[in-house]
């Protein structure tokens, strides 16, 4: 018999799979208004979309057990990690100005 429903968790990680902006609006927004373990949670969120962690590890060259303690929620990734987490997702770090004026 085929499943008819599907977990609020599943249905986030397919809409993520499928609209990698979608991804990148979501990390953007936790960057902006939450803190390190908000961002831990949502690289984990993230990554079951991109295949799982040992798929994330794997393709950003990091055991997987390091990848677990780099994405929980004290962890403390190193700039280089990051960046290698977030491009075996598709994606990559970058800095904008912010919308108000200085001065």
């Amino acid at each position: 018999m085929a499943k008819t429903h599907r977990t609020h968790e599943e249905a986030t990680t397919e809409m993520f799979r499928n609209d990698p902006e979608l991804a990148a609006e979501y990390l953007n927004s936790v960057l902006a208004d939450g803190d390190e373990s908000d961002l831990m949670l949502a690289l984990r969120s993230l990554s079951k979309a991109n295949g799982g962690m040992q798929e994330i590890a794997r393709q950003a060259d990091v055991n997987v057990h390091t990848l677990y303690r780099t994405l929980s929620e004290n962890g403390n990734p190193e700039l280089k990690t990051l960046s290698s987490i977030l491009k075996a997702m598709g994606m990559r770090l970058a800095v904008q100005p912010l919308n108000h004026s200085h001065g």
